[in-house]
């Protein structure tokens, strides 16, 4: 179903059962999955990929232009929507910097009004951005992160999987995954107890990741001394995936 008002290019593709809503304008590279519901006044546009059961509500606009200064105007470059993602009222997301590279969203991913995800940036599956979230450039969220309202995130920051930011928190370092992180300037104030619940994770695993909180924030070791402390004493996956998490290289710094 195509609006009569809705503007699509004759070079974009459209799987079965898209829906193109009233006033949307779709560019000339754009793949959009089947069953896709673009509601009104939405721009899609640039080398741009929306998945499968999508929902894109009015005024969102996907594959503009990156608005890093060093982008080139005839560099081609990507953004990729996985399946499944509900975007709401004037959401933003900017295509790459760099020839050839993507900014990219993964599935079952919510990006409530007004976020905003900049160019190169990575999300996981499972993301949930709320109203008025900011990232900037070549963040990394991890599967099932969730960002409060009116959250800013410094360009190069990771955030690790199942990590919470809480609303209006300045967020300049790398939060390591599991944990509960708040405030400007922003700290970590334990675990992400609701989030490890809803995933499953084991009795085992939580206190492991509960007694590598209290080595990392809570003992006077630097980050040095309690990765080896760390290292020795993790067991469970959860407790491996956060020692892999804080040896990985950082471009912003672990918060700590």
């Amino acid at each position: 179903m195509i609006h009569p008002t809705a503007i699509v290019h004759p070079g974009a593709v459209l799987g079965l059962g898209v829906d193109i809503g009233p006033f949307c304008l779709v560019g000339e590279h754009v793949i959009i999955g089947r069953n896709t519901k673009l509601l009104a006044y939405c721009v899609v546009n640039g080398h741009t990929t929306i998945g499968e059961d999508c929902t894109i509500h009015p005024y969102a606009a996907i594959g503009g232009p990156s608005q890093d200064k060093k982008a080139e105007s005839r560099e081609i470059s990507f953004v990729s929507v996985g399946d499944r993602c509900v975007i709401r009222e004037y959401v933003t997301i900017n295509r790459a910097t760099g020839e050839g590279e993507s900014t990219t969203v993964g599935d079952d991913c919510w990006l409530l009004a007004y976020t905003h995800v900049s160019h190169n940036s990575r999300l996981g599956s499972g993301v949930t951005m709320s109203n008025l979230a900011q990232l900037a450039g070549h963040c990394v969220l991890e599967d099932n992160v969730t960002i409060g309202g009116q959250a800013g995130v410094h360009q190069f920051v990771r955030i690790g999987r199942l990590a919470m930011v809480g609303g209006a928190t300045k967020l300049a370092r790398d939060v390591p995954p599991f944990f509960l992180c708040d405030g400007s300037p922003a700290g970590i104030f334990g675990l992400n107890k609701i989030g490890l619940q809803r995933a499953g994770v084991s009795v085992q695993a939580h206190a492991e990741l509960k007694d590598a909180y209290k080595i990392l924030y809570r003992s006077n070791r630097n980050l040095s001394q309690a990765l080896t402390v760390l290292v020795d004493k993790v067991e469970t996956p959860e407790g491996r995936e956060l020692v892999e998490f804080l040896s990985a290289e950082s471009k912003r710094g672990i918060l700590k």
